[in-house]
């Protein structure tokens, strides 16, 4: 883009922040949709703050050093380094919740970063410092560009952010993401492209030691396909781990939700929901499941021609038992967190208040004591559990300190 272009562009985004900011207008100029989302979240925040808050320091750093971003970043960091000194970049990694654990800056940048704790301790989610590539990237799992006033918090106006997620190759859990910022008038085409690049080269350089799961059990060995939705995202072949995008993952959820099979049109319509996204786009990332699935994948309808198991339907299976322990065993949390697929949305509320009602009518406290975990702020089935629970029960003063907690 040409200066002028940018400068256009950048006038663009203030005016659509300033309106929304003062008085909520959500139309006229034109606002990503992933901004819009972004900024409507991010309310909960003024947008005046001028730093994002410090997580302890000492917490920062254990956590930094038993992690296995560690090691990858200190394997690649001289790329890392020169990508942020050619560029006049500031580069961050972060953990899962956005805090960040590492970062390394040209002259410049650096010294901008530090002004509003772009520093280890960060913590650049949303509910922390408003709109920003970091925070979308990890809500999401996907790549995202947050250009000057599209920030939520008008101190980083001045700056471009290209942010990917960084996951676990063979648990295929988020870690955290890596983010690039600079100025607003250094804005490249290319920016997106370098963080997707530097994600890759983070996870390439993970120690390979590690063959579990996060529950600690190895993966399935059983032929088919296994897909993990509750709480992460795993799928497994024929006991091989595949490493899939998001979407990918969700019409591979969704076909398994609906084992007749679906139309594209169907398929379409509970994948995207009202978003203008082009059936070509849908039969693209079918045409790389296909391959990824070695062909057992099946148009018109779309259909999954191999035995499949979801963590959903054992679930479902479990509550349908009685086996309510189990089932909480089973429920490793939301449906795939942070998807906008409206009928895995709707699956997703489905399963939680399926498993709500059954612990409030069988209050096990075992599984009440795995489900505040899950959802701590959940009083109501931990005083329902307390209520039923003899005085003197060994796991009563462990729900009560979790009640407690919560309050």
């Amino acid at each position: 883009m040409t200066s002028d272009d940018l400068h256009a562009r950048r006038v663009s985004a203030v005016r659509a922040w300033t309106r929304f900011v003062s008085a909520g207008e959500e139309e006229g100029e034109a606002v990503r949709p992933e901004i819009l989302r972004s900024w409507q979240l991010s309310g909960v925040v003024s947008p005046t703050v001028t730093e994002a808050p410090l997580a302890d320091e000492g917490d920062t750093a254990d956590f930094w050093n038993t992690s296995p971003l560690h090691t990858a970043v200190q394997r690649v960091q001289d790329e890392l380094r020169r990508t942020a000194e050619d560029g006049d970049l500031v580069i961050a990694v972060t953990d899962e919740q956005t805090r960040i654990l590492w970062t390394y800056g040209g002259r410049v940048m650096r010294r901008k970063a530090e002004t509003v704790n772009f520093v280890p301790g960060g913590r650049w989610d949303e509910a922390s410092v408003g709109t920003n590539a970091l925070a979308i990237a990890g809500r999401t799992g996907a790549p995202s560009m947050v250009f000057s006033a599209e920030h939520y918090a008008e101190v980083v106006h001045n700056w471009v952010c290209w942010a990917a997620p960084v996951f676990d190759p063979v648990t295929g859990r988020p870690l955290g993401v890596i983010d690039l910022s600079t100025t607003w008038d250094r804005t490249h085409p290319i920016g997106l492209a370098t963080a997707r690049v530097m994600a890759r080269l983070i996870e390439g350089a993970l120690p390979r030691d590690r063959r579990t799961t996060p529950q600690g059990a190895v993966g399935p060995s059983e032929p088919g396909l296994t897909l993990t939705l509750l709480g992460t995202a795993e799928v497994w072949l024929d006991g091989q781990r595949l490493l899939l995008n998001r979407r990918q993952t969700e019409i591979l959820a969704l076909l398994a939700l609906h084992p007749a099979g679906l139309s594209v049109e169907h398929l379409h319509s509970l994948l995207y929901g009202d978003s203008a996204v082009t059936t070509s786009t849908l039969k693209a990332e079918v045409s790389h499941l296909r391959a990824a699935l070695s062909g057992q994948l099946s148009s018109r309808p779309y259909r999954l021609t191999m035995p499949v198991a979801t963590d959903v339907e054992e679930v479902q299976r479990l509550l349908r038992r009685g086996d309510v322990r189990a089932a909480v065993r089973a429920y490793g949390g939301d449906l795939l967190p942070g998807t906008e697929s409206p009928e895995l949305v709707q699956m997703g509320d489905y399963l939680a208040v399926s498993v709500r009602e059954a612990l409030l009518a069988h209050p096990d406290p075992d599984a009440v004591l795995r489900y505040s975990e899950l959802a701590p702020y959940d009083t109501a089935v931990v005083e329902a559990c307390l209520d039923a629970l003899p005085v003197h029960h060994p796991v009563a003063a462990l729900l009560k300190g979790k009640l407690a907690a919560a309050r």
